[in-house]
């Protein structure tokens, strides 16, 4: 039948075709196909508990099972007072055949009830084929999907019609009870692939949202990082402008010298704002307040104990100046690991501790277990995925876990080259320079954001 048939023919005709092409897909394709049934997972909900030497043998029951019924199978044909061994055998050998081969083991039972039906004494239903075929339904059934289900079931019921001439009252046993057993079946395996959906669907929407989290944090790093790149590189095409008028008669060579910083400094905040101006939202507005620092850490714990916190804050070693990259990391983890205190811990205390040792800064953030009536909410963890992103950008070292007593810690640790260290400047006495003629009127300039703007120098060089 050609595609315009089909698409032309009327909805009863195409629902039968699709039915006559799943009974084709489920009992008369790949008949003989080699499909082994595996053995159940050992990670289990309960088979994990056993001991191993029992965990290796439970793995196995459902072959056991399989086999057991196909002993019980022959043990009913041994009944027969003729011809006991091949009544028995026949049928069992389909059972068994449900392990290695499903789909034949079908066809092979509907043969041994003929077989069976031929050579006994007790028509067509037999307790041997009536055993053996109920058997292979079963496992049959349970090994591939409801549909393959339905069409055995069917065409047992049409088999057992056609042998005894039309007479539906010997097959209606076998019908009966077999629906049964198939119903539960499809009712289990339908639970079964809707439980694997949801979990795989979880696991999707975790990964998603893990990556999702990953990725906002980093665009707000970035962003971050290029408020505080554009910053530093401001100040040096600024100085670098302003440098020449702090020299009297500055030779020709350091003018241009300058010159080529300042360009060189307007270049590189060009390249910075194209580069990573793509991570900004076209609605993201820059904040108009400077990146925070550790500098503002007590204003943080303020307010954090407005909302009922209470905190504590414990400083060791020389406090100094550290990268604003560093004070601005450093700052947000302990404003997440806070955020996360209020969150799950409601009612409990913090404590902040900040260690300046000659290598980096330490930061750890204990709270107690939650106390009052209020619940803790719920969470993903995409907090402790975005402290990690800072602590792995900056090359440190993270560990974040509950405490003996039911609280949370998390510890960080950012490294700091002694190369990277802010110098402290040292005060000096400014000399007498004489006047400079009026500079030019304004130099370039660039806020924090990246953007244009100006600022006037005056006669000694200073913005």
């Amino acid at each position: 039948m050609t595609e315009t048939q089909t698409k032309t023919s009327s909805p009863e005709f195409r629902a039968a075709a699709g039915a006559i092409d799943g009974l084709r897909d489920d009992l008369l394709r790949h008949v003989f196909a080699y499909r082994p049934l595996p053995p159940l997972n050992p990670d289990g909900r309960f088979i994990r508990r056993l001991p191993e030497g029992l965990r290796r043998l439970v793995v196995w029951t459902p072959h056991a099972l399989v086999l057991f019924a196909a002993f019980l199978v022959m043990m009913a044909g041994f009944a027969e007072w003729r011809f006991r061994l091949l009544m028995g055998l026949v049928p069992a050998i389909a059972v068994a055949m449900t392990l290695v081969r499903p789909v034949a083991a079908f066809w092979a039972s509907m043969l041994a009830t003929v077989f069976c039906a031929v050579l006994g004494s007790e028509g067509l239903w037999g307790p041997s084929a009536f055993g053996a075929q109920l058997v292979v339904m079963v496992v049959v059934a349970a090994r591939t999907r409801p549909r393959t289900a339905a069409w055995m079931w069917l065409l047992t019921l049409l088999f057992g019609v056609l042998l005894e001439g039309g007479d539906p009252s010997i097959t209606a046993p076998l019908a009966t009870l077999s629906a049964f057993a198939l119903l539960v079946v499809a009712v289990v395996q339908i639970r079964r692939d809707a439980e694997r959906e949801v979990t795989v669907q979880r696991t999707v929407t975790a990964v998603e949202r893990d990556r999702r989290t990953l990725l906002e944090e980093r665009t707000t790093i970035a962003r971050e990082l290029h408020d505080v790149v554009a910053h530093h590189m401001s100040v040096v095409a600024i100085q670098a402008e302003a440098a020449p008028y702090r020299v009297e008669n500055p030779p020709p060579e350091l003018e241009q010298a300058f010159v080529t910083i300042r360009e060189n400094a307007v270049a590189a905040l060009t390249e910075l704002r194209r580069v990573l101006g793509v991570v900004r939202a076209e609605d993201y507005e820059a904040p108009d307040a400077p990146q925070p620092t550790l500098a503002a850490l007590d204003g943080l714990l303020d307010n954090v104990r407005e909302t009922g916190l209470e905190t504590e804050k414990v400083i060791t070693g020389a406090v100094r100046e550290l990268p604003q990259g560093v004070e601005l990391s450093a700052y947000r983890i302990v404003q997440e690991a806070l955020s996360n205190s209020l969150r799950h811990a409601p009612g409990s205390t913090a404590r902040v501790e900040l260690g300046y040792v000659l290598g980096g800064l330490g930061l750890r953030v204990v709270n107690g277990p939650a106390r009052g009536l209020v619940k803790p909410s719920p969470g993903a963890g995409h907090g402790i995925t975005g402290m990690r992103e800072r602590v792995a950008m900056l090359n440190g070292e993270m560990t974040a876990g509950p405490t003996a007593d039911g609280g949370y810690e998390v510890a960080v640790f950012l490294p700091v080259p002694l190369s990277e260290q802010p110098e402290q400047p040292e005060p000096r006495e400014a000399a007498a320079k004489p006047e400079q003629p009026e500079p030019r009127e304004a130099a370039a300039k660039t806020d924090r954001a990246g953007n244009a703007d100006t600022v006037v120098i005056d006669r000694d060089g200073r913005a």
